[in-house]
């Protein structure tokens, strides 16, 4: 790159969006459903006792990308990280009209992922993200 920060690795970041869409589709199923969704991660922690170390299952938080606007309709922001994705100049929520919705505006989300079309928007993010490491 010529600015001197690196681009993201494109399929890497697409992969890793789709994963968090992902999560967002089952959290979204579940409060339909009335049911908690807890996607769990593991750690590695040390038995106080032998000081060893092992692996254990934790539950993960995952936050919804859904808000209610000023209008009172359901949008949802794509993220990145902690950043919010442009979708279009100026634009960085959908709007949706009803809650069943939500499942099918994530997997829209989801498939534009994996065809390309948010590459734009994943890479101006990850470099605006690597741009606070450097020196």
């Amino acid at each position: 790159d010529v600015t001197g920060v690196q681009t993201c690795a494109l399929p890497i970041c697409r992969n890793k969006l789709v994963m968090r869409l992902r999560e967002q589709i089952e959290m979204t199923k579940a409060e339909q459903a009335c049911t908690a969704y807890m996607p769990t991660k593991l750690r590695s922690v040390t038995d106080t006792e032998t000081g060893m170390r092992k692996q254990v299952a934790v539950s993960k938080r995952v936050k919804s990308w859904i808000f209610t606007a000023d209008n009172g309709k359901l949008c949802v922001n794509v993220r990145y990280g902690a950043r919010i994705l442009e979708l279009a100049k100026g634009k960085t929520a959908i709007e949706v009209a009803t809650a069943k919705e939500l499942v099918s505006t994530f997997e829209t989300i989801c498939a534009a992922v994996t065809a390309g079309e948010l590459d734009a928007a994943i890479d101006a993010a990850s470099n605006q993200l690597r741009s606070g490491f450097t020196k």
